[in-house]
């Protein structure tokens, strides 16, 4: 049992749950931002979630690398959960890495949910958009279906141009 293995796991735990929160925090912004109607703000915090998801995607990375390295170094499958490592671990620090782990798994699952529910607003806003055009000029667009069944509304005329009277 290597201490070194467990403080960095550690620390790696802890950086994943603030890439996490910094995440969580970025699509809060961006619901206030959809409540708000400011297009150009969710269009901004658009780009830094992807960022922030793409930092959280190598932060996990390097805890699975982490664990792996840990589980064998104790002589079990590199494939081991951090949890069912845990008796591999001194008795001390168990509790610490027990408490980092649930709070990873929250914060992950808030993540999901607020994820899924912009998802949901963003899909609605764009809906009701297309609507409004399509009520604006009925027979400019035309929605078409997917063998999926997803709707598809494609433009069916060029955009309108000016014409002077000569």
């Amino acid at each position: 049992m290597t201490t070194t293995h467990w403080e960095f796991i550690a620390e790696c735990l802890r950086a994943e749950l603030a890439d996490y929160g910094g995440l969580l925090q970025l699509f809060e912004q961006q619901q206030q931002s959809l409540f708000n109607r400011d297009a150009d703000a969710v269009l901004h915090l658009a780009g830094e979630i992807e960022a922030q998801a793409r930092a959280l995607a190598e932060c996990r990375t390097r805890r699975e690398l982490a664990v792996a390295a840990f589980a064998e170094s104790c002589g079990r499958p590199r494939s081991n959960s951090l949890r069912s490592l845990l008796p591999d671990i001194e008795p001390d620090a168990r509790p610490l890495l027990e408490a980092l782990i649930n709070e990873v798994n929250a914060l992950l699952h808030r993540v999901r949910r607020t994820s899924r529910h912009n998802h949901s607003l963003l899909s609605r806003a764009v809906e009701v958009h297309q609507e409004t055009l399509a009520q604006l000029r009925p027979n400019a667009f035309t929605k078409t279906y997917s063998p999926a069944g997803r709707v598809s509304v494609a433009s069916t005329h060029s955009a309108s141009t000016l014409r002077a009277a000569g």
